[in-house]
């Protein structure tokens, strides 16, 4: 997905995944958007391509690479994804967990992701950090994108063969979707629920292969239970990129 190749990118990885495999908690007074603002209803409703400008809270970051940053964010009532927006190295180390920003960009899709592109951000006083908010019952039903790029758990799932190995037993992960990849590269996974099998992706300049979550998937049995958490992203229907998983309770 929207791949960049440099080892640049790859080195800051360090300061990408903040908070993988960890839980988050809010921290906030009550959020009240600045004149000019969208709300995340207002924006929810701005037709594609077209300038929005919206107040949100830094919950992780993906990436960072010539003065461009990728970065989930949320305020309380939704999610906004900011791909490319630019950043200096400077600026990107400040975007901590929490940090809120005002972002003025493009609404745009990719895939099915609804995101924010070509985006200019400051940083303003306010610090909120979401919890992860059980949408595991939304899965199969068409309610589930209205949280598309929420920070968001899924509890009581079965691990379920994800492809199969060069020997031709079934695996529980893959390196990239098609089983081409290494030891570094997207894990993909798939889980199902009642029937119905989905995809989820640990994303690897989001977490990494040194992260609890990478090296928990690796771990993977089929037929495993676990409970996990992520954002809620989007590519050609849902796409999680998982920041945590564990054994069900």
């Amino acid at each position: 997905m929207k791949k960049l190749t440099s080892l640049l990118l790859v080195l800051t990885l360090v300061f990408a995944c903040i908070g993988c495999g960890s839980s988050k908690s809010s921290d906030s007074a009550e959020d009240v958007k600045s004149e000019g603002v969208m709300t995340y209803e207002e924006y929810v409703a701005a037709d594609l391509d077209t300038e929005v400008t919206v107040e949100t809270y830094v919950q992780a970051k993906q990436s960072w690479w010539e003065d461009k940053a990728t970065v989930y964010t949320q305020d309380k009532d939704g999610g906004y994804f900011l791909y490319n927006m630019a950043c200096s190295e400077e600026d990107y180390e400040k975007l901590t967990p929490g940090t809120k920003i005002k972002v003025t960009g493009y609404k745009s899709e990719w895939s099915g992701e609804v995101e924010i592109v070509d985006a200019t951000f400051e940083i303003e006083d306010g610090n909120y950090v979401a919890e992860a908010e059980d949408v595991t019952s939304l899965l199969g039903k068409d309610e589930l994108i209205n949280h598309q790029n929420k920070f968001v758990s899924f509890k009581g799932m079965t691990v379920e063969a994800a492809g199969q190995d060069a020997d031709g037993n079934d695996v529980a992960f893959l390196y990239s979707w098609d089983g081409s990849g290494q030891d570094g590269d997207d894990l993909y996974f798939n889980v199902s629920l009642d029937g119905n099998t989905y995809t989820f992706t640990v994303e690897s300049y989001l977490c990494d292969n040194t992260t609890d979550v990478y090296n928990a998937v690796k771990a993977l049995n089929i037929g495993d239970k676990i409970d996990m958490e992520g954002f809620l992203y989007w590519y050609e229907g849902v796409n999680p990129h998982i920041t945590s998983v564990t054994a069900a309770k």
